[in-house]
């Protein structure tokens, strides 16, 4: 297991991140996705520590907070010290009473969702705490100054951010600059081999601003499991059988499939170790969150920690998931090629 830096930080994550988002099986979407107890959570995470993975990923809305009280008490169980493991946590979604303001990034709703994750956490802190998502009501300042207090009352060491816009994540970098705010370290999103939609904005954002990139779905809900192809329907027990996120080209994603499928067999690996590895062996990754539900599903995905691909194999994959030429990216190449390839050429020579 490698270990990377976290955005600006001097922080260290595993390149493999536990997420728990199985962890409950609450009534509702969060039965399609995963029901495990607390014994068979705890089976997970300490597989997950003995592996060396440090990095731990949940979220308040979860099977309703259940998924939070599992790890929590998983971690207490297994008597995991605090200073071995990275926790985040989300907050945005309706949690609580459901009323009106149990919701959303205003400072009402990230107040009251900080104290709640941390009991049921059963943690004095929170090491990473992520706005899982937009909130148009509230404005993007108040949310960034309600996230500075949490850090410097020590509720939380490191804020980040899910499923936002660049120039939205932009805004609040600017805004946390200005006013001497702690800022966005991180951003969790999703992106695959099939899925390279972030590329497009977000991926220059993350590196001029040097946020760090946490995955999600890194196997497309299981499309990329090489448990189906274009020639079989959707796998019984995968989890797009009944619950068919995120979205994907799927012509696009059997395409991959095929080819990784092809680089698989000779190592005698999975087309999901094959999916993985591409992940991580793209320089703007820094975590990527692996969701099992079973012990041998776990020690599949981690093994994809050692499958090194070629700079062909990477070639082949990167053309046949390549992203349609879209505006503004494609006049931009156009007239900054020729300084873009001297930048790169001097950053060789040096």
């Amino acid at each position: 297991m490698q270990y990377r830096k976290f955005g600006r930080t001097g922080l260290l994550v595993s390149e493999l991140c536990l997420g728990t988002m199985t962890f409950g099986g609450a009534p509702g979407i969060w039965e399609h996705i995963g029901q495990l107890q607390q014994s068979e959570a705890e089976g997970l995470l300490g597989r997950s520590l003995d592996a060396g993975i440090n990095f731990i990923d949940t979220a308040d809305v979860y099977s309703d907070g259940l998924s939070e009280t599992i790890t929590g008490q998983a971690l207490k169980n297994l008597q995991v010290p605090r200073d071995r493991v990275v926790v985040a946590t989300k907050v945005l979604g309706e949690t609580g009473s459901k009323g009106v303001n149990s919701a959303g990034a205003s400072r009402y709703h990230i107040m009251d969702g900080v104290k709640a994750s941390l009991k049921r956490l059963q943690l004095d802190h929170i090491d990473l705490y992520q706005i899982h998502g937009t909130d148009p009501l509230t404005p993007i300042e108040e949310t960034v100054r309600a996230l500075d207090d949490l850090v410097r009352q020590g509720h939380v060491r490191y804020v980040g951010v899910s499923n936002w816009a660049a120039w939205q994540i932009a805004k609040a970098l600017g805004i946390a600059e200005r006013d001497r705010l702690a800022r966005f370290e991180s951003l969790q999103a999703y992106y695959t081999v099939a899925g390279r939609d972030l590329e497009r904005e977000l991926v220059p954002m993350l590196r001029s601003e040097q946020l760090g990139l946490m995955v999600w779905s890194p196997l497309a809900g299981g499309l990329l499991s090489g448990k189906v192809d274009r020639h079989t329907a959707t796998a019984e027990g995968s989890r797009r059988a009944s619950f068919d996120f995120p979205p994907v080209n799927v012509e696009r994603a059997y395409d991959c499939i095929d080819l990784m499928r092809q680089f698989a067999q000779p190592r005698g690996v999975s087309v999901a170790q094959i999916a993985l590895a591409w992940l991580l062996h793209q320089p703007v990754v820094t975590s990527v969150i692996v969701g099992a539900k079973r012990i041998d599903q776990l020690d599949d995905n981690i093994a994809a920690t050692e499958v090194r691909l070629t700079a062909d194999e990477l070639a082949a994959l990167d053309k046949a998931s390549a992203l349609a030429p879209e505006y503004p990216g494609w006049m931009l190449a156009r007239q900054g090629g020729v300084r873009a390839q001297r930048l790169a050429d001097s950053g060789r020579r040096g």
